[in-house]
């Protein structure tokens, strides 16, 4: 599928944002100036940026407790992030939600969710909602490996197979569910080899490279809008920070990331394959990774400067009644 220069740098705008925006996440909660668990997503650019640069706004996102990456890969603004990372008033959920719990319907995206493998059902009832009203969108659910697992995971994707619903299902595979080394609790290579389960088709990337990302969610991606069903990709990433900001890190070879940021960094090679085919040259990616650090540094400033939620606002957008 042939990319524009457009296209090019926005896929490149939206990676370098993700990576930017969680190395400064890491600095603020590191400074004492952001509290909360947050899990970052750098290293796994290329898949976000690779699924939704074929979404558009008939589609909806499902996210993780990973989600910063999905959100601003969906377009999401990262001013309203950052101030609901704050925990203030301006934050996309209203200070209310936080890390794990932002979301923006606008943008479709459906939520991040502090639950292992929760996304999972909402993406496929919002494939259902566009087969029934016919919009031509697409449900996508973004999810670890460890997901893979949950009980949710099967009954989701045996409904949406048996009903050729318009779903895609993206398996983020890192290597480790928290602290633990993936094959020690899946005990399929490839867990993308699940989908035969359901005659559902599937598809491994290579998570480190956007291109090849945005090669196969494209052709799955067309296939549900074509009413061919859904597709389990399996994506082969690496998470270069710890399950959580201030983890130690302690169960992983200290050199393991090392080694993957140096050789596969999805940012370098991106850079490198634009560059050297004539596509884009430096000049255009350091302008952006100008754009990016302005805008981030403006975010941060937006937030702290914002009020804090009221506390008789603790009751409203609770969809409760007594």
């Amino acid at each position: 599928m042939q990319l524009t220069r457009d296209r090019l740098l926005d896929a490149y705008r939206k990676m370098r944002m993700i990576r930017c925006f969680e190395e400064k996440l890491q600095e603020l909660v590191l400074a004492g100036k952001m509290a909360g668990f947050l899990h970052l997503y750098a290293g796994e650019e290329a898949v976000a940026a690779g699924v939704c640069a074929h979404l558009d706004a008939r589609d909806w996102v499902a996210s993780t407790h990973r989600g910063h990456g999905h959100c601003i890969a969906k377009g999401v603004g990262v001013a309203g992030m950052m101030a609901e990372l704050f925990g203030r008033k301006t934050g996309l959920c209203k200070g209310k939600g936080g890390s794990m719990h932002i979301a923006d319907m606008d943008r479709g995206m459906l939520g991040a969710n502090g639950i292992v493998g929760a996304g999972i059902p909402l993406a496929t009832g919002a494939a259902l909602t566009a087969q029934i009203k016919k919009t031509g969108g697409v449900g996508v659910a973004f999810f670890g490996d460890g997901a893979s697992n949950q009980g949710q995971f099967h009954e989701s994707l045996n409904m949406a197979q048996n009903w050729k619903l318009p779903a895609l299902y993206v398996v983020e595979n890192n290597g480790w569910g928290e602290f633990t080394p993936t094959e020690f609790v899946v005990p399929v290579a490839d867990i993308a080899e699940r989908a035969r389960s359901y005659a559902m088709a599937s598809a491994i990337a290579d998570g480190m490279d956007f291109f090849d990302v945005y090669e196969k969610a494209g052709e799955a991606i067309e296939r549900a809008r074509r009413g061919e069903g859904p597709t389990l990709l399996e994506c082969k990433t690496y998470r270069f920070h710890g399950h959580y900001v201030g983890d130690t890190l302690a169960y992983r070879p200290k050199q393991q990331a090392e080694e993957w940021k140096q050789q596969r960094d999805p940012l370098d090679r991106f850079e490198r394959r634009v560059v050297e085919a004539g596509l884009l040259d430096g000049d255009d990616l350091r302008r952006l990774d100008g754009e990016v650090a302005a805008e981030l540094d403006a975010a941060v400033r937006a937030a702290e400067a914002a009020p804090f939620p009221d506390p008789s606002d603790v009751l409203t957008d609770v969809y409760v009644s007594e």
